[in-house]
């Protein structure tokens, strides 16, 4: 029988659930406070749960962060109820660990239709001690691991945003897709060990480049260290050394004293030649980024939204022109430059998440023209040109704390009131959670 979970210290609207969910064929279960509901959770393994938000003993982000660390519970249904509609307790929700949010009174089949899918005893395949677990429907999610440019950043002062650089996971279609292997690819390994335990993994990275930050934990993965595992990389051949030997020369000897051949795990590394190809069900579009040597951003477009990735990128029309002077100043320059925009403006058009190159504030910037990499302010005019619905900041530089990086991103907001644009953003978090579902259907309500 399929079970939900309510969480609730509200007895009366409990009973309320409970008789809605009830008359839908829910077998119910009930909590009055988070650390008891958690228990039971443990105990009972229900499809869904229900979770008010403010509650004694474990609040809703708690709760939601208890049974997401349980790999039995990890695809359990988790929805967070609540009488306060703040969207900042909506992101951190999800953040936590929750698939959707409602706003007390809700009506009683908006719970029901986003539950329904979620209750269908016939498809649950069986753990290891024979106990069905529910298995939700693909949805693609995006968690920020490293978020930092150049220069790992350890400290008090980057506890918010995070030290570490470029990784991020990618879920979709049943796939386990990973943009570039900075020093968040350890703590991704890490995760991904404790979550499928002895499983076979079966993964792809995708780098974007081979700057040392955006592939110094390789050799720090543990999943490349177990044989049962397959991990694919895939990227474009450098300026002068081909893929295969610029990762195995960051883990020769005297730099590293295991070799990359010597690895216990399958892997691939395969240069590519094409600028679209399939990762499963997950189609993945290349453009070369405006960044020294062979740099890629990508696009993934997978059924439920789409994302694009570009931690490494020089708006054009800032650069020099052959004469030495700004393109803006040179009308030849200006006109390429423009174009190359206008390319870019449509490889990106109407992509539900981008993250972005945003290094620099305005000032900052002027000191660092044709590093290859951006500013705040043409972070965002090139979202709200290509009409993206969320932004991230990205690529944060190494002298930024939290405070700069907070700073920039109430700037970048104050850029998008000014315009009276409907665009999102936020600055890249370590740990940060985004559903691109729940990004459309945003964008959508806006």
């Amino acid at each position: 029988m399929k079970t939900v979970l309510i969480i609730d210290d509200d007895a009366d609207y409990r009973a309320l659930i409970g008789e809605i969910l009830k008359d839908d064929g829910w077998h119910i279960l009930e909590a009055d406070e988070g650390e008891k509901g958690v228990e039971l959770a443990r105990r009972h393994r229900p499809q869904a749960v229900v979770c008010d938000l403010l509650m004694p003993r474990g609040n809703g982000f708690q709760v939601c962060r208890s049974i997401r660390a349980e790999s039995a519970l990890r695809h359990t249904r988790i929805v967070v109820t609540s009488g306060r509609d703040f969207e900042s307790d909506r992101q951190a929700a999800r953040e936590a660990g929750a698939d959707d949010y409602l706003t007390k009174p809700f009506p009683p089949d908006h719970l029901t239709k986003i539950l329904a899918p979620f209750g269908e005893d016939s498809d649950l395949p069986e753990d290891e001690a024979g106990a069905s677990v529910a298995v939700s429907p693909a949805r693609t999610r995006v968690k920020f691991w490293g978020v930092r440019g150049s220069i790992p950043t350890p400290g008090p002062a980057t506890v918010r945003y995070g030290g570490n650089t470029s990784c991020i996971e990618v879920r979709a279609g049943g796939e386990i897709i990973i943009l570039d292997a900075g020093t968040g690819l350890r703590p991704l390994g890490c995760e991904l060990e404790a979550e499928f335990k002895n499983q076979p993994l079966n993964l792809t990275l995708l780098l974007s480049h081979t700057h040392w930050d955006h592939i110094q934990g390789l050799p720090f993965f543990r999943p490349a260290y177990h044989a049962q595992n397959r991990l694919r990389i895939l990227g474009y051949e450098g300026a002068r050394k081909g893929l295969v030997n610029v990762l195995s020369g960051q883990m020769e000897n005297p730099y590293f004293p295991v070799a990359l051949g010597q690895l216990p795990g399958n892997i691939e590394i395969e240069e590519l030649r094409d600028m679209e190809f399939h990762i499963g069900p997950v189609r993945v579009q290349a453009r070369f980024a405006n960044h020294p040597g062979i740099c890629v951003g990508y696009r993934l477009i997978a059924g439920d939204g789409s994302l694009a990735f570009f931690p490494d990128n020089e708006l054009r029309a800032r650069q020099p022109g052959p004469s030495g002077s700004p393109a803006g100043d040179d009308k030849a320059a200006l006109e390429y430059a423009n174009a190359e925009e206008h390319k870019m403006i449509e490889f990106l058009r109407g992509t539900d998440v981008l993250i972005l190159d945003a290094q620099y504030d305005c000032e900052e910037y002027k000191q660092h023209v044709g590093w290859g990499h951006g500013c705040v302010d043409d972070a965002v005019a090139l979202a709200l040109k290509a009409e993206i619905k969320q932004l991230f900041l990205f690529h944060h530089d190494p002298d930024h704390d939290d405070d700069k990086v907070e700073l920039m991103v109430a700037h970048a907001r104050k850029l998008v009131s000014a315009r009276q644009g409907s665009l999102r953003v936020e600055a890249a978090r370590e740990g940060a959670v985004v559903e691109l579902a729940t990004v459309a259907r945003g964008a959508a309500k806006s």
